[in-house]
């Protein structure tokens, strides 16, 4: 007698789609769908987009933004900022012969308890000399502990990725050379108030590319 055939469950039709929006200082705007069995397993995972997702503007292509789902209203998943930064074509781009380039790399905290770690770059039109190097990280320094202290995390994540930030310390810096190009090309979530740092680290369970 033969034996009655197994169904075969399809466990693509078992999953539900998700839309995943970006935070309120990004519009709330829908950046990806994504697909999943199990709710829980939503949280925590890392969504990638870039800026040009957001603004539709051709030039911000260049920047990569990467949101952390950190909670569910029915099949939307909310977000937060988990970091953002230049592409490495970009970046290779703004390189040019006889100039220089200066690195500040900062920790800093908002005033509403977030903490990230910030790379701010800048590119001179010459070459710089040592002093001139540490009075540039100096400013650097200075802008941007005053916007954690006086920004929200949201507010800040949308004047590093805008470039405000990077305009204020171009427009303090120039009197100290020529300078081509300044801004904030990397940030990275490290605290947030809900959750300490190692939760974060733990929850990042993959990255998945806007859709």
């Amino acid at each position: 007698m033969p034996k009655p055939s197994k169904r075969i469950k399809d466990k693509w039709r078992m999953k539900s789609w998700f839309n995943v929006t970006a935070p309120s200082c990004f519009g709330e705007l829908n950046i990806a769908s994504i697909p999943c069995e199990e709710e829980n397993k939503l949280i925590g995972r890392v969504v990638e987009a870039t800026l040009y997702d957001i603004t539709n503007d051709f030039s911000h292509q260049t920047i990569k933004l990467y949101f952390l789902i950190t909670g569910l209203e029915g099949k939307k998943a909310k977000t937060i900022m988990k970091g953002h930064e230049y592409s490495p074509d970009y970046l290779r781009s703004l390189i040019r012969r006889g100039a220089s380039r200066v690195d500040g790399i900062f920790n800093v905290t908002t005033k509403d308890g977030f903490s990230s770690r910030v790379s701010i770059v800048a590119f001179s039109k010459g070459r710089l000399n040592t002093a001139q190097k540490k009075a540039l990280r100096k400013i650097m320094k200075d802008v941007i502990e005053e916007k954690a202290e006086k920004l929200n995390y949201e507010q800040l994540c949308q004047e590093m990725v805008l470039g405000k930030i990077g305009s204020e310390i171009y427009n303090l810096a120039k009197k100290i050379n020529q300078l081509r190009h300044v801004g904030v090309r990397k940030s990275k979530l490290l605290f947030t108030p809900q959750k300490p740092a190692e939760k974060i680290e733990a929850e990042e369970k993959e990255v998945v590319p806007a859709q």
